[in-house]
């Protein structure tokens, strides 16, 4: 008896073991860059309605809204990004850094904040070079001047560096697992506020704001994988905005790839999948049961009405039903 039972719960342990395989071979159906995990459209739009840049960090690393979906140590949890400030005169430098370890930082975007002669804020988003490639900005313009630049420009100014870093976060911030790329575009859209503009450019304004991230850059997780900056990740493609493009001239099909056993999270449709629709995965190709056939007609019927139309030339031929012969 103990002998038998044994076996069962080796196979049931198998099966279990196989369960979890087919679903991670599931889950990620598309290949993806680093850079496409965190959207500066996004973070230019929260930007713009933070009132200050710890409420800045706070939109950042809210569960709800989940505008992040970086990985970069690979611990199944998406980073938490901190937001450090160094400034020098009339410009401010804001950089968003994703904490991936016990002193260990990757710089992903900086924000230059700057007044012109005219007096007028000019603000520039620049993805770090090593995530999204050189010269990858982009220039929001705002329906509505920020609340956050009279805080940048008021009497109740002060620097802002984060408090958090690894195993210290604060009490709002729940860590949740990265979507595949695909469902993480479609979904951080709803983020943007489409009212304001964002124009792509390769100049960088702020030669203050170059000298101020040259002196506080961190780079812990390029250092340690200087194999998979932009450039090397995409031969032949300046930045971002260039990989973007070419995705959009290739067909859907060629965009899909077999998993990367990357964890995700469970609460997605497959691409081809619809609610209500039985479907099966299997290699990346999801099979859907096919319509009962219909049956076949009564034969001697088919004849009585081929006989009413003796005489003439053509003749009546039955639909044949899926399956049928």
């Amino acid at each position: 008896m103990k002998t038998i039972i044994g076996i069962l719960v080796i196979l049931f342990l198998i099966a279990a073991g196989s369960v979890n395989a087919e679903d991670v071979t599931i889950v990620e159906a598309t290949d993806s860059d680093i850079s496409e995990n965190l959207d500066l459209e996004a973070v230019a739009s929260l930007f713009g309605e933070a009132k200050n840049l710890e409420d800045f960090e706070k939109k950042l690393n809210d569960p709800k809204s989940q505008i992040s979906n970086l990985d970069l140590n690979k611990d199944g949890e998406v980073d938490y990004l901190r937001v450090v400030e160094t400034s020098k005169g009339k410009t401010h430098l804001t950089t968003i850094q994703a904490v991936i370890g016990k002193d260990q930082f990757q710089d992903v975007a900086t924000i230059d904040v700057e007044k012109d002669s005219k007096g007028e804020t000019q603000v520039q988003v620049v993805g770090d070079v090593y995530m999204y490639g050189p010269g990858y900005i982009i220039q929001p313009v705002y329906v509505q001047p920020p609340v956050i630049w009279i805080w940048f420009w008021g009497p109740y100014y002060s620097p802002w560096r984060s408090p958090f870093y690894w195993g210290y976060y604060p009490p709002y911030y729940r860590p949740w697992r990265p979507y595949p790329t695909h469902r993480y575009r479609k979904n951080v859209h709803v983020n943007i506020n489409v009212n304001n503009s964002y124009q792509h450019t390769t100049i960088r304004k702020s030669k203050t704001s170059i000298e101020l991230q040259n002196k506080s850059r961190r780079n812990d997780y390029g250092k340690k994988n200087p194999d998979k900056s932009f450039v090397k990740r995409n031969e032949g493609i300046k930045n971002k905005e260039g990989l973007t493009s070419k995705k959009a001239q290739k067909p859907k099909t060629e965009a899909m790839k077999k998993s990367t056993g990357t964890k995700v999270q469970k609460d997605w449709q497959p691409a081809s999948g619809k609610k209500g629709q039985s479907s099966k995965v299997k290699n990346n190709k999801v099979s859907v049961p096919s319509k009962q056939s219909r049956p076949a007609q009564n034969k001697s019927l088919n004849r009585k009405k081929s006989n009413n139309r003796s005489g003439s030339n053509r003749s009546t031929r039955r639909p044949r039903g899926r399956g049928g012969r």
